[in-house]
């Protein structure tokens, strides 16, 4: 009988932490698949002829990963809808029919992460959102459909972020300003959605938003502390802070259930990964 096949594709993929982390997923949940990194070349190949040859070859689903997420929205057959909202894709589902339904689980593996890993629920509470492109898009209608008090979007474009905002049909006040026009008191749960921690860079924002209870997240990750929030423990050393390594997992459990109808345990999986991505003690 032949084994279930799926993969992450992107370019670059040789980083990726995709096949570890379903690989774990699998052993936990005693399911029998494969699961390996393709890149794309993203000079070279054409995503709809890769992505058809990949079909053609048998495998059940797909993550998309950069820079393919606006590529796969166009090429899906079927769209959820928080993939609609989100003008995005990052998991295809290949039907029996031939179809690909494409989906987005970022937004999902947020909230999944921020609730139940940092024991911190959205309902009613005052939400601060950095940055508006392709990764904030995605998040939205999952955090919005957990009823949140108000949520504010900042951006270096005060333009982007109110018309994202006014993209949702919800009764949650959703504000869109640039960096000056921040409210000057602290958030609840304040989401760093910019790629600037990456280049080692803080986006343009006064530490006068973070209280001593408030959840600073950072939705990018890696070996040590984000510089984003780093600077938050240096205002606040009590507010508590996450990084995107959550979400990572997150969005792989919910691929994980629309592929295989389990939904793993992401929290000894985070664990897993963070300690092989801590750097060695000299």
């Amino acid at each position: 009988m032949s084994i279930d096949r799926y993969a992450v594709v992107g370019d670059p993929i040789a980083h990726s932490k995709s096949p570890l982390i379903h690989q774990l997923f699998a052993e936990q949940t005693g399911q029998s698949m494969q699961y390996e990194a393709i890149r794309i070349d993203a000079e070279d190949a054409n995503f709809i002829d890769e992505i058809r040859y990949i079909q053609q070859l048998g495998f059940k689903g797909l993550n998309i990963t950069v820079p393919y997420k606006l590529d796969a929205f166009e090429l899906a057959d079927e769209l959820t809808p928080r993939a609609e909202v989100a003008h995005a894709v990052n998991t295809f589902v290949f039907q029996d029919n031939g179809q690909i339904l494409g989906d987005n689980t970022d937004g999902a593996g947020l909230v999944m992460d921020i609730e139940q890993n940092g024991l911190r629920p959205f309902k009613d509470k005052k939400v601060l959102i950095i940055g508006a492109g392709g990764a904030v898009q995605g998040i939205l209608k999952p955090l919005l459909a957990k009823q949140p008090g108000l949520v504010h979007i900042a951006n270096r474009t005060a333009k982007r972020a109110q018309v994202l905002g006014q993209r949702f049909d919800t009764e949650v006040p959703i504000h869109g300003s640039g960096w000056d026009e921040i409210p000057l008191e602290p958030f609840d749960i304040i989401i760093n959605g910019t790629s600037a921690s990456l280049e080692g860079k803080l986006p343009p924002v006064s530490e006068q938003v973070i209280g001593s209870n408030s959840l600073v997240y950072d939705m990018m990750y890696g070996a040590e502390p984000t510089v984003f929030l780093n600077w938050a423990q240096q205002h606040q050393p009590q507010c508590q802070r996450m990084d995107g390594l959550g979400m990572l997992v997150g969005q792989a459990a919910e691929s994980f259930y629309l592929w295989r109808g389990v939904m793993p345990k992401t929290k000894p999986v985070i664990e897993q990964v963070r300690r092989l991505i801590q750097p060695n003690p000299q």
